[in-house]
Parts: structure tokens; C-alpha cells; sequence
């Protein structure tokens, strides 16, 4: 390494070189981010073609090309392509025989010469003509498969699953004794591999039971985290805290309180991906008292101390360092808004930070959504947390707030890539005693405020996004909004068919239109149904997720099947010509994965403008951690 000397005499010398240093360093910082294979898929058409498609990864050339071959049987590899594939990163094989095994792989092409092959995915022998991926599934009697997240648990490249199984499901401000909130991890084949019983300490619901699947600590396997209680079980039968300790109230003295949760320990536990046992447990940060400190501005609860505004939770995973992710827990969003930065790294679970808005006096107070996003917003290279109508910066000091008030449903992403940065849209509710806007759009980065609309209105759902190309990057429609708006708030179209998902399914770039198990394509109609598949949530409709899990840059979306027996992991077959790298490997989009299942369950974003007309996709700065503990070996 070269040496610097730098003259201390001249001041300005020295402060120059040393914030030319900083910002070098910052620049160069590389998150680490999950090192996946090549992802192929094939799948069987009805007019028995194949359709097959594979990754790019987010940090390979440009000038890279691939050769796809099939090895049907015992016969030699055959290349489908005659020339190497650059254009996109999927292919239609219809030439091949369903009488026998047909397995196929790629070759990535660099500077002229072919790389080594892809693990194959085979078409066994007289597969159906079938869209999806089928998962079968240990559900307990009763229980119903509900959101689902994916990390790679065992460093092989590949994703596996981790569904959330849900019982009886009580919201917080309701009484009632819950299920017991389960978790399952599934291998992409079906392999079961463990189970966590968070146990009857810990209430289910869509405000209490948020969980994070990501690589932590950097060593190639995702970790499990969430908020943990007496009795809980890990996944090797370990027991955290006191087994014998029922912390549920008897309602003897109110019976508003019958059921819920609100003495006794709070734990937050760290489990091993690949196995499930616990790894560190700590107290949950911070504890729920005072009941009555955690309340709105307005009515709707204002003295509450019945166990709902206290036991509304979020959670996240942020790159706050810009090269390691952590992980950060959430309490309260209607008045005091609580975050707890926690790093898990060489086998130690330590705290990094906490954000407190504390009391209705702070502007940071009741500003939290029923969701939240990650994004570097002021693009530093570090995230910070959108947490509703106010934004956390890395460091845990609050970066301003724009005063818009709580809200159900929120975007983040480069909406208007006409101006620079990110920007927000989102819906905000009405509560007694207050006004203001029930849809808004501000700048990511200063807070300020691009748009107010539905003014005194409470919204309860709305959308952004490029779903119609006559019309320059992205548009919004919500609750009351008569129609499909531009980002000024002018009408341009009619309203889309729902407000509740998005999907990137077809061949171009707008995205297309998710509600419960149909996919529409706006100002066209309905081009995907899942059949015998259901949504989640009730009304939301939300799918267990959407990700780009495997094949192209298009997301796959995963239901439950209508005995809840299954899960089905559907994927597009519409050819395209466009070539992307993985979504997965967008920063802000893989921890928008992560979120997705999170309280009032929101579509991922890409940290870039992905639309009609879009520019060509930066290039991620990450560095890809291998499976250290396979490597040593």
C-alpha cells in the first residue's frame, strides 16, 4: 500500500485530503449481499413448449452472453441457442421429448469463453403442464399458511422458504385468546427443516408477530429474528425463558384485557437459519411501559391502556454501516414511535442504536405507518428508515418529519425519475380532532412535501407505480382518487381494477396489477388467475410474497392452496427481450423483501426507476458473501 504524508501545517491541505478520504471510502463501501446461484427454471406449457429462464447477477459485466443446453436422458448436452444469448436471460425450447428426463443448465459467456455450468433444473419424466413450483407443507390442524419470507439457509446459492402459520388471529385492540404464532423452513424441493413455536406468550396477529429472514452476520446463511417470550421453542426443542409462565390476562377484572399479553419478560432472539436453534435472546427493546404512554394525537384511544397501541410492532433489516446489515425492532407508530438497532456479528448480539420520539410534544411522534420501507435516501450509501410520514437516518437520530400523519400504505422508489432522488407516496388516516391530507407524495431525502391530495379525507389504501406507459414514470391511484392520477395529481385514466398489489409479470417494463389470486394488466384486463390458490389478510388480499426468487428479472408470487396444505410458487412464462440483472440484487428492492410481510404487507421497490422508457439499470456496489463455514471446510 502506497504511503500518504500529508502536511499537518497546512489546515486546509489536511481537511481536504482527509474528507476526500471519507468520501472515497464511503463510495468504495460494498454491502454485503447473498451470493445465489444461477436460478434456472423451466416450465412445461400447455402447447408443450418450455419455457426456461435464469439470473443475471448484479455484479456480472455487461458484456456477458450465456449458452443454454439440455441433456435429455443419457444423451449428450444439446446448445439450444446458435448464437450466444445477450438480449435477455430466458429462452422457449420446443423441441423436446416428455418421455424422458429433461434437464437444463447454462453457460455464462466472458471475453469469448464459456464458463462452467449451472446447477440443472430437470423436467422429470411426464411433468404436467404446470406454472408453479409446489411446496407441501406440515400445516397444524387449524392452522392457515400466511406470509412468507426467503433467505438461503444453508449457503447453497439457492432460496429456501420460511412461512409464517397462523391460528386463531386476534387484531390488538380486540380481546380473546390467540393462536400460538408457528414458523416453518422449507427447502424449494419440499424438505422440511425446522419449526419454531413462538409459544402463548406472544399474541398472533398482524401488528404483533413481525419476523426477519437475512444474512446478519456476513457468513453466507440468512438468520431468523423476531420477538420472542416464555416458552417460546426453537428449532432443535430448546426452551427460552420460563416454560411454566402463562402471561395471558383472566379478564377477571376487565374484560377488555381478556387474552392479551401485558406483564411478563419480551425477549428478542436470534435463530439460525439453517437449523432453528436460538442463538442469542436479549430483552426486547423497549419494554411496553407505561400502558398509557403510547397513544395517538387524536381519539380513537387516546387513554388507552388496554394492550393496542403498545403492542403494535414493525421490524426491518437496514445496511445502517453501508456494508453490513442489521437488524431493527419496532414499537408504536400512533404516538410514541421506538426503534432498536441490533448487530449480530461473530456469534454476538449487540445494540447500535435507539430511537425514541417519546411524547406527542415530539414532531417525530405518531408520523409511523402500519408498514415501513428501507432506502438510502440521502445517497450515502448508508439506509435509512422510512418509518410512514417521517424518516430515521443511520446513525438513530431522527432526519426530519413532514407531519402527514399515521397511514396504512406506503412507496418508496425513484417515482419521477424526471427529478433527482427518491420520493414517497402514501395514504394517511383522518383521526379525530386532526386534518390534513389522505394522500401525499414528499422528497425521500429533505421531507418536502410533492403533492397533498384527499385533503381531510382518510384514505385507507393507495398505490404508486408505472403501470401505464402513455404516461412518464410512475402514477397513483388510491381509495377516492377517481381515477389513475400523474404524480401532480392530474387524472389520466380510469381507476385500475385494485389497490392492494403490484407485479412485474409480463415482458415489458410497467408493472402489472396483484389482487388475491389474479394478476391484470392495466387498460388491458386479466392475463394470470392461480387456480385453486387464496390470498391473505382479509380484505388486503396480499399474496404470501413477491419476489424475484428464480429465472429473470420478472417476480414470482407465492400462494396457499385452498386446503392450505400447499404452497405454490407461480412464475411468468412471457418471453421477453428485456435484460435485467436480479432484483434481488437491488439493494433497496432485497430488503423491501425482506418488509414485505410486515404489518400492512407492501410490494418491494427497486432503488432505481424500473418503467417504460427507463434508463439502463445502475450497477449495485455489493460484494457477494460466500458460505464461510462450507468454505473453511
Amino acid at each position: 500500500m502506497r504511503k500518504i504524508k500529508i502536511d499537518f501545517k497546512n489546515k486546509y491541505f489536511t481537511f481536504s485530503i482527509i474528507m476526500y478520504l471519507i468520501v472515497s471510502c464511503n463510495a468504495f463501501a460494498q454491502r454485503q449481499m447473498e451470493n445465489l446461484d444461477r436460478g434456472v427454471i423451466a416450465i412445461r406449457n400447455a402447447n408443450d413448449s418450455v419455457y426456461v429462464g435464469w439470473r443475471m447477477l448484479g455484479t456480472e459485466p455487461d458484456n456477458i452472453a450465456f449458452n443454454l443446453y439440455r441433456q435429455s436422458g443419457t444423451e449428450k448436452p444439446l446448445k439450444l441457442n446458435k448464437t450466444p444469448i445477450k438480449e435477455s436471460t430466458n429462452f422457449v425450447d420446443g423441441k423436446q421429448n416428455f418421455n424422458i428426463d429433461n434437464a437444463y443448465f447454462v453457460k455464462a459467456i466472458v471475453n469469448g469463453k464459456e464458463l462452467e455450468a449451472s446447477k440443472p433444473y430437470t423436467i422429470k419424466v411426464n411433468t404436467p403442464a404446470q406454472q408453479y413450483i409446489n411446496i407441501p407443507l406440515r400445516t397444524p390442524l387449524g392452522y392457515t399458511p400466511n406470509d412468507v419470507s426467503v433467505g438461503d439457509l444453508d449457503g447453497d446459492g439457492e432460496y429456501e422458504i420460511i412461512v409464517h402459520q397462523t391460528g386463531r388471529s386476534i387484531d390488538t385492540p380486540s380481546p380473546g385468546i390467540s393462536g400460538i404464532p408457528i414458523f416453518q423452513a422449507y427447502k424449494m424441493d419440499g424438505t422440511f427443516l425446522w419449526q419454531i413455536n413462538l409459544g402463548k406468550n406472544i399474541r398472533e396477529g398482524a401488528h404483533y408477530t413481525q419476523f426477519m429472514v437475512y444474512d446478519l452476520d456476513g457468513d453466507g446463511i440468512a438468520e431468523f429474528a423476531c420477538k420472542t417470550a416464555d416458552g417460546t421453542i426453537d428449532g432443535i426443542g430448546n426452551v427460552i425463558g420460563d416454560s411454566t409462565k402463562d402471561w395471558r390476562n383472566d379478564g377477571q377484572e376487565n374484560r377488555r384485557l381478556y387474552g392479551k399479553i401485558l406483564d411478563g419478560p419480551e425477549f428478542f432472539s436470534i435463530f439460525s437459519g439453517k437449523t432453528g436453534e436460538a442463538l442469542a435472546t436479549t430483552d426486547y427493546i423497549p419494554n411496553r411501559y407505561p400502558l398509557n404512554g403510547w397513544n395517538g394525537h387524536g381519539g380513537n384511544g387516546q387513554s388507552d391502556s388496554t394492550g393496542n397501541r403498545v403492542d403494535r410492532f414493525l421490524a426491518c433489516v437496514a445496511y445502517l454501516d453501508g456494508i453490513h446489515p442489521s437488524v431493527v425492532m419496532c414499537r408504536g407508530y400512533y404516538g410514541r414511535s421506538v426503534l432498536a438497532a441490533w448487530d449480530w456479528r461473530n456469534g454476538k448480539l449487540t445494540s447500535r442504536w435507539f430511537f425514541d420520539s417519546k411524547d406527542g410534544e415530539n414532531p417525530f411522534s405518531g408520523q409511523g405507518n402500519h408498514n415501513l420501507c428501507v432506502a438510502d435516501v440521502d445517497q450515502d450509501g448508508k439506509d435509512e428508515i422510512v418509518y410512514g410520514s417521517m424518516v430515521v437516518d443511520d446513525n438513530g437520530k431522527g432526519l426530519f418529519s413532514t407531519g402527514l400523519r399515521h397511514g396504512d400504505a406506503i412507496h418508496v422508489g425513484d417515482l419521477n425519475p424526471a427529478r433527482p432522488g427518491l420520493e414517497v407516496f402514501g395514504v394517511h388516516e383522518i383521526e379525530e380532532g386532526t386534518t390534513g391530507a389522505g394522500a401525499a407524495i414528499y422528497d425521500a431525502k429533505t421531507g418536502d412535501i410533492l403533492y397533498e391530495g384527499a385533503m381531510d379525507s382518510d384514505v385507507g389504501r393507495g398505490v404508486a407505480e408505472d403501470i401505464y406507459p402513455e404516461n412518464p414514470g410512475a402514477e397513483m391511484w388510491y381509495s377516492g382518487s377517481n381515477g389513475l392520477l400523474n404524480l401532480k395529481g392530474e387524472w389520466i385514466g380510469n381507476t385500475p381494477t385494485s389497490t392492494n398489489f403490484l407485479i412485474w409479470w409480463d415482458g415489458d417494463f410497467s408493472r402489472e396489477l396483484l389482487n388475491r389470486n389474479r394478476i391484470d394488466k392495466y387498460n388491458v384486463g386479466r392475463i394470470f388467475t392461480a387456480e385453486d390458490c387464496y390470498s391473505n389478510n382479509g380484505s388486503k388480499s396480499t399474496p404470501a410474497l413477491t419476489a424475484d426468487l428464480f429465472g429473470d428479472w420478472r417476480e414470482e408470487v407465492i400462494f396457499r392452496t385452498s386446503d392450505n396444505q400447499n404452497l405454490r410458487i407461480y412464475t411468468t412464462t412471457i418471453p421477453t427481450n428485456h435484460r435485467l440483472y436480479t432484483l434481488m440484487h437491488d439493494p433497496q428492492y432485497r430488503l423491501g423483501v425482506a418488509t414485505e410481510n410486515v404489518g400492512y404487507n407492501q410490494p418491494p421497490h427497486t432503488g432505481f426507476f424500473l418503467g417504460t422508457d427507463m434508463k439502463k439499470a445502475p450497477k449495485s456496489n455489493i460484494l457477494l458473501v460466500k458460505n464461510k463455514i462450507e468454505t473453511k471446510k
